[in-house]
């Protein structure tokens, strides 16, 4: 039976609660955190030399599509209702947004040590400790806009820039890729400080703390902002029915990228499918 992930926004108060619910229980399990550590575990950059699966390669958003979806079936094996919401940050673009609510993903930081100290996933709350991350804290941390070095989220015009490419991925596969419809929504580009953060990228940056890096899942807003880049993704194959997953085939011998990228129907660790098994999703979800 297909489902439907709804707009953040959009939810009733009871959803929003179910919600928040199934999460702290997936982490009193002790689920939560492996996901965070699978999310570390595969967060490669160009220059590690190895095999990249989760970032900086096509396999971005059909690896996330999936981790997204092992997320969902596990809050849906405690709570057969719930489906995990998107934040359209073109829209709720402030601190202030619904989203930051104290009864749904908590505010910002405090401001000597960035420690989120309302909403349930408040490290006050004792439902909320940080067990893997890429720093020591203990507790959830957010910056939200990083005053110290300001930053705003992206913008519906800028999303649309990204929606007109036409081709999935190009050369040489990694955050260096010029053009493609991959790579300019990760958010990699030229230049220097914020200038190097755009889309994807920038809403990790603006939210700050620990969704930077391979440790972001810490911040259970994660999989509200990579539901909603599957869901432009999605819109982006509905306008492009003929632009299929590239590379299509393995970069040769010789090439800088030989074993390093994933192709169109080489499996993907942990789980094994392809990128082209996670192209169609419309048997399982579906976007209000």
């Amino acid at each position: 039976m297909v489902y439907t992930r709804k707009n953040q926004r959009d939810l009733t108060a009871s959803e929003r609660r179910r919600f928040v619910a199934a999460v702290l229980e997936l982490k009193r399990r002790g689920e939560y955190d492996e996901f965070v550590r699978t999310h570390i575990d595969y967060y490669t950059a160009d220059g590690g030399g190895r095999l990249r699966t989760a970032h900086m390669t096509p396999s971005f958003l059909p690896w996330h599509r999936r981790f997204l979806l092992e997320f969902e079936r596990a809050l849906r094996r405690i709570d057969g209702t719930v489906t995990v919401p998107y934040w359209d940050w073109t829209r709720d673009n402030s601190p202030a947004s619904s989203i930051w609510a104290e009864d749904f993903m908590g505010g910002n930081g405090r401001r000597s040590d960035l420690r989120v100290t309302t909403g349930p996933f408040a490290y006050g709350g004792g439902k909320w400790t940080v067990k893997y991350a890429m720093t020591e804290v203990s507790y959830l941390t957010r910056d939200l806009g990083r005053p110290g070095d300001p930053i705003a989220l992206p913008t519906a015009g800028q999303l649309e820039e990204v929606m007109r490419e036409r081709t999935y991925d190009t050369a040489p596969w990694n955050s260096t890729s010029p053009s493609g419809f991959r790579n300019r929504l990760e958010g990699w580009a030229p230049g220097s400080g914020n200038d190097r953060f755009r889309i994807h990228n920038r809403v990790h940056r603006w939210v700050g703390g620990l969704m930077l890096g391979g440790g972001s899942v810490n911040d259970p807003v994660f999989w509200l902002h990579h539901s909603f880049v599957d869901l432009v993704w999605s819109r982006w194959q509905q306008r492009n029915p003929g632009a299929a997953y590239l590379p299509a085939t393995p970069p040769p011998v010789g090439d800088a990228q030989y074993r390093k990228v994933i192709a169109r129907h080489q499996p993907m660790q942990p789980w094994g499918v392809t990128p082209a098994e996670m192209a169609d999703h419309s048997q399982l979800y579906r976007y209000a």
